[in-house]
């Protein structure tokens, strides 16, 4: 006989996070670390390929509130790019419903709206104390680090590139860490685009379902080696995973 029965039980003193009781954190014994995330408040900018993995790493991560923003709909080729089941009923509705609808029932706590972040967003942005900046558009990411540098909020911004090869597809996926100690030196490098480049038309911008969770895992990796729930042993700020070579590569800036 077993006591492990991994039967879903409902508690008499309701948990402030989850709906359900979460014994996967009970089960690895990993309360403590687990409790670090219970006062972060946190923002994903952009709810595409990319950010709909951070979304939903994030859902089953005890943070206090999550708060998502994109204004754009849910197409027939973003149910190809994020995670969890797609309905036809979903198409052409706003990412932020298609995904609130989707995770509303596992947790407390999630704000998913239908707007774009700007210089006039400050006030969703009051009270967050980290963000997530998963977008594609140089623009608007320039607009957004505006924002988010001059409110002294720490953030990971993500990016990926593929080309079309005859040997099959190639390129790198980044991991851009911006703390308000070194936010202004790190944006200083470049390392992430804040201009549209006019070649870049949508059909270019190839992006595989693996790699958007793939490029997610590695920010939310980061973000959880700064809440101290992962070891870190390399303190860098830039990183560039290669996919021909199944390598990352780092650079921190002072």
């Amino acid at each position: 006989m077993s006591p492990l029965t991994h039967r879903s039980v409902t508690d008499d003193v309701e948990d402030p996070i989850f709906k359900f009781r979460d014994t996967l954190t009970s089960k690895a014994e990993i309360g403590e670390l687990a409790s670090k995330f219970e006062v972060e408040v946190v923002a994903v900018i952009g709810l595409g390929g990319t950010g709909s993995y951070v979304l939903d790493y994030l859902v089953k991560t005890r943070v206090k509130e999550i708060r998502g923003f994109d204004g754009d709909d849910f197409h027939v080729h973003n149910a190809y790019r994020a995670p969890g089941r797609t309905h036809e009923s979903e198409f052409d509705k706003p990412k932020a419903q298609v995904l609130q609808d989707r995770y509303e029932n596992f947790r407390h706590g999630l704000i998913l709206k239908p707007t774009y972040i700007d210089e006039t967003s400050a006030a969703e942005l009051d009270g967050v104390t980290f963000a997530f900046v998963c977008v594609d558009k140089g623009s608007s990411r320039a607009r957004i680090f505006d924002v988010l540098i001059g409110a002294g909020i720490p953030f990971i911004d993500v990016g990926m590139g593929l080309k079309k090869k005859t040997a099959g597809l190639t390129g790198s996926m980044r991991v851009t860490e911006f703390l308000p100690d070194k936010a202004t030196a790190v944006r200083g490098c470049k390392f992430a685009a804040e201009v549209d480049e006019p070649e870049n038309v949508y059909r270019a911008n190839i992006q595989i379902a693996e790699l958007n969770a793939l490029n997610a895992s590695l920010a939310v990796i980061k973000y959880k080696q700064l809440c101290g729930f992962y070891r870190a042993d390399i303190p860098a700020d830039h990183h560039i995973f290669n996919i021909a070579e199944l390598k990352t590569y780092e650079e921190g800036v002072k």
